[in-house]
């Protein structure tokens, strides 16, 4: 395996504390759930902590939400359409004006609590994938991640992320996929995959 070396990052060199951007992207699996993980994490350590769900609406196919209902320290508040058409079951692909809207109030929501001084952490989860579909600008994700307090923590996760969000994070990982049982027909799973 070819490991890379570490790329020192001079606008934070030496830096303390919360304050930094992360970004969890790639194909692979994961990118939602590292992050719930940093969020468990950072209420263990009595911080506070928001998610912000961009295109994940519904109440009934993410598990995780019954658990973090009960942990103190994390709020996460849910925007988009539900996806899944219920007789089907199947997930819906299109962009509509609806989607576009839930996008900005999302947006809205997240720079809020980012400028509130009231959280530690912000999590904008699948905020890659939705600026990528073009339900939100890159403009109004950099304009809300540059208005964020100085001692705020943010976590961008999603597939293809712009850019511009590459190069303002001071942590990126990128999950890959080297094999996944979905292709073999395995569908979703609950309380593994949703």
């Amino acid at each position: 395996m070819n490991e890379q070396k570490p790329i020192l990052d001079e606008r934070i060199k030496g830096r303390q504390g919360y304050g930094l951007i992360q970004l969890i992207h790639g194909h692979g699996k994961g990118k939602t759930t590292a992050a719930l993980g940093q969020a468990v994490r950072c209420a263990g350590a009595g911080k506070k902590v928001l998610i912000v769900y961009f295109d994940k609406g519904g109440t009934t196919h993410y598990s995780e939400r019954c658990v973090i209902d009960q942990i103190e320290g994390i709020d996460y508040v849910a925007t988009g359409r539900d996806r899944i058409d219920p007789v089907t079951n199947r997930f819906d692909f299109s962009i509509t004006d609806e989607d576009r809207l839930e996008a900005g109030k999302g947006i809205e929501v997240a720079k809020a609590a980012m400028m509130s001084g009231e959280y530690d952490l912000v999590i904008l989860d699948e905020i890659n994938s939705t600026q990528n579909l073009g339900m939100l600008s890159v403009e109004s994700v950099l304009d809300a991640l540059q208005s964020k307090g100085v001692n705020v923590e943010v976590i961008l996760t999603g597939r293809n992320p712009a850019q511009e969000f590459l190069d303002a994070a001071h942590l990126i990982t990128e999950t890959q996929l080297q094999r996944h049982y979905f292709y073999s027909g395995v569908p979703a799973r609950e309380g593994l995959d949703f």
